[in-house]
């Protein structure tokens, strides 16, 4: 893959169906400062981007996202961070089903109930219909999606740009930004709503780059250009989506609050506010087009990686076998199906799901950042790192705690419940397959990682028993995050010289020169 490729890559997976829904999930939370709240993830994404770009660097493979971590820490970190990303994949079928389904409530009234703010039983049941198709297409057709990709990724970017323009143009209040004060939750609500409101989950569409690092042709070089030219252009796109959202609203809404604008179909149901009909119509087609096209090359992407899954042996080999008919894995697929429905039908809506994959994932991106400092502690990068990561991962790892912490307590112990049956798995399979316990060892600090978590979050002030003020308690936080840091860049310095794995990869990282 050329750097061009590894960009539209990155940027496919980022425009995805957040901008249909986060701009307005923001709002509600956090009012104008939501655009605050876009700026920050995306300094912290760029932080985390630049981290997987040095490993990319260093060792380039397929799949490096749940590989990085086995290497530096063992089976066990390996194990939670394959789940992780599982979960995160499964759940994007049921987000983008669910996004697909909420938009056409406009024209099919009776789907998503826009009190309770979450699908009815009809639209539950209208995206889970939407999931089938998904998987039998993979099942039989894939290829014929593969020859629409093209066309439906245009859409991503023109669709949201003619948007921002066309809303601009017409009916932009700019009172909006000060009538009920630029923050009126506090700024606090901004930094709760990155992992809660669908921001962090659009961002992270960056990972495809770094999953087929791979296939990219100078990777050392194009890798890095890639990750950061596409977060660059997402994040220009996405904050002035955001600013658009809140001019675009009509005073009237804003009569209850920020938190009192209800909208089905956010961005079609402003255009049709503001008089521009052939927009609604235009933004709700690609709402049918765009989340669909990401939903089944998700579908398709996640089958693999349960097939990989399974013959890592952190699902059982049932999992592991290509369909001779068909060329695909069929069990994989039907399993994954099964997966989404379990985050479909308790979940309700596209952001509720997202809360809870935005607070998952930030944990997979924190051991990220630790599997780079053990990299460059063992020897393992030699001069082939990124300048300034010796800042930069302590950096990323602390604010990924720090978002982790901002995040309500209602929803971090979804994640975590997330994360505890990873770690349950894990040790059923210790058990099975007779692992040697360095393989709990070494990735022993992200248990009390996880508990660390526990403990900051329900003392704290975002859903806690706010115990101490901020910005006090937040500073605390990123202080034990610093030094956690460190513990677990020991622990896996520990493990690799233990293993006795560190020369072997040097050996694999001077082939790929």
């Amino acid at each position: 893959l050329f750097r061009s490729s590894l960009t539209a890559l990155g940027l496919g997976g980022i425009i995805g169906s957040s901008w249909l829904f986060s701009p307005w999930a923001t709002a509600k939370l956090a009012g104008p400062s939501a655009i605050i709240a876009w700026l920050v993830a995306a300094f912290v994404i760029t932080l985390i981007a630049l981290v997987y770009a040095e490993l990319g660097m260093v060792k380039p493979e397929t799949g490096g996202l749940a590989r990085y971590p086995l290497y530096s820490n063992g089976k066990l970190l390996g194990t939670v961070a394959s789940y992780s990303i599982w979960f995160g994949y499964c759940a994007t079928a049921p987000v983008e089903s669910s996004g697909v389904i909420q938009y056409a409530n406009q024209f099919c009234p009776g789907l998503y109930d826009g009190v309770k703010g979450q699908l009815t039983t009809t639209g539950i049941l209208c995206a889970m219909c939407l999931m089938v198709l998904f998987v039998v297409i993979n099942y039989f057709g894939v290829k014929v999606f593969a020859i629409t990709n093209t066309v439906i990724t245009s859409l991503k970017f023109v669709v949201p740009i003619i948007t921002i323009i066309a809303l601009f143009m017409t009916g932009f209040h700019t009172e909006n930004f000060t009538s009920h004060g630029f923050a009126p939750y506090g700024y606090g609500a901004s930094l709760s709503a990155i992992l809660t409101s669908g921001i962090f989950f659009a961002y992270t569409g960056f990972g495809n780059v770094v999953m087929m690092g791979g296939e990219a042709i100078n990777p050392r070089r194009n890798i890095p250009l890639a990750l950061i030219t596409s977060l660059v252009v997402s994040s220009i796109l996405y904050v002035l989506l955001q600013v658009v959202f809140i001019g675009a609203v009509p005073p009237a809404l804003l009569a209850h609050g920020w938190n009192g604008v209800q909208l089905d179909s956010p961005f079609a149901n402003l255009a049709i506010m503001a008089n521009l009909v052939w927009l609604s119509w235009m933004i709700t087609a690609d709402a049918m087009i765009s989340p669909s096209g990401s939903a089944l090359t998700y579908t398709a992407g996640t089958s693999r990686h349960v097939f990989a899954m399974a013959k890592s042996g952190f699902l059982p080999s049932f999992f592991g076998v290509i369909n001779p008919k068909f060329g695909v894995p069929t069990r994989a697929l039907a399993l994954n199906f099964f997966m989404g429905i379990l985050f479909l039908f308790p979940l309700k809506s596209w952001t509720a799901i997202v809360a809870v994959v935005g607070s998952i994932s930030i944990f997979k991106y924190a051991t990220a950042c630790v599997t780079v400092g053990v990299f460059r502690n063992v020897g393992l990068t030699k001069n082939n790192g990124l300048p300034g990561m010796r800042f930069v991962a302590p950096l990323a790892f602390v604010f990924a705690t720090l978002l982790i912490y901002w995040t309500k307590w209602s929803k971090v112990k979804l994640a975590i419940a997330g994360l505890a049956l990873g770690l349950v798995i894990y040790l059923i399979i210790h058990v099975v397959n007779k692992n040697k316990s360095i393989e709990i060892l070494g990735g022993l600090y992200f248990i009390f990682y996880v508990l660390m978590h526990v403990m900051l979050s329900s003392i704290g002030n975002f859903g806690g028993k706010a115990i101490l003020p901020e910005p006090y308690m937040s500073i605390i936080v990123a202080i034990l995050g610093l030094i956690f840091y460190y513990i677990a860049v020991y622990n896996g310095v520990w493990y690799m010289r233990k293993k006795g794995n560190i020369e072997e990869l040097i050996d694999t990282v001077e082939q790929s020169d």
